[in-house]
């Protein structure tokens, strides 16, 4: 398993990252998120033995940090835990890789919950508030492409996980916290406060901004497979 780089990649970085890896080197997109939630699951399994436990809450976004979390969810069921995701999209309205390994983990009977934009409902999210079993709380709900303030229903699945009571299931974030800006690591808005990150391909260079690490948590750096030569390239270019 190769190093991961020491380079911290902008918003503008990672997706170029993304392209070159698709168009230069014919790296489909959907094995890039195969690779990306496979490495989270495998830290997710880590973070569950910590506590003992097997039951996890996904919440998964509209894009494609969203469709991480549903790989994820497949891996973590493959591995016997009792996963529940809950969806802020339909998953009909899903597009591209994210909608691929969405119907896959719909095929394996992986129980889900859908949140709509107006839907005042938050049963799934009030029981992992709630910590009603839940040994484990992903986040994928907003990646590295979202700017600004959460909004919506989003905004208060985020509000929701905000107050962590002691001893009370930790959360991974997927690539970085909901709410927190890949480029300058603030906060406007609603943030998740994650236990662990498990950032992709490289470190953002939000990550290196003063009191960052308190929204982090601990982060590992999760490899992609992007052929190394593309991480200097990227960097050089800006």
């Amino acid at each position: 398993m190769p190093e991961p780089t020491s380079s911290r990649l902008t918003r503008a970085q990672v997706r170029e990252l993304d392209r070159l890896a698709i168009e230069e080197y014919g790296l489909p997109g959907v094995v890039l998120m195969e690779n990306a939630g496979a490495g989270a699951a495998r830290i997710a399994l880590d973070m569950l033995r910590e506590r003992a436990g097997r039951r996890v809450e996904i919440l998964c976004g509209p894009g494609n940090n969203g469709g991480d979390g549903w790989v994820v969810a497949r891996h973590l069921a493959n591995a016997g835990c009792d996963v529940r995701v809950t969806s802020f999209v339909g998953v009909e309205a899903l597009r591209g890789d994210a909608a691929i390994h969405a119907r896959v983990a719909l095929r394996m009977g992986i129980l889900h919950a859908t949140v709509g934009a107006a839907d005042a409902r938050f049963d799934v999210l009030a029981r992992a508030r709630a910590r009603k079993g839940a040994d484990l709380i992903v986040d994928a709900l907003l990646g590295t492409g979202a700017s600004g303030a959460p909004r919506g229903n989003i905004a208060r699945a985020i509000e929701a996980l905000a107050p962590l009571e002691p001893g009370g299931p930790p959360i991974l974030a997927l690539d970085l916290p909901s709410g927190f800006d890949a480029d300058t690591g603030q906060r406007v808005g609603a943030c998740v406060r994650a236990d662990v990150t498990a950032t992709f391909a490289a470190e953002k260079a939000g990550f290196a901004a003063p009191g960052a690490a308190d929204w982090l948590g601990r982060v590992q750096v999760v490899d992609i497979g992007v052929p190394r030569a593309l991480f200097a390239r990227v960097v050089s270019a800006d």
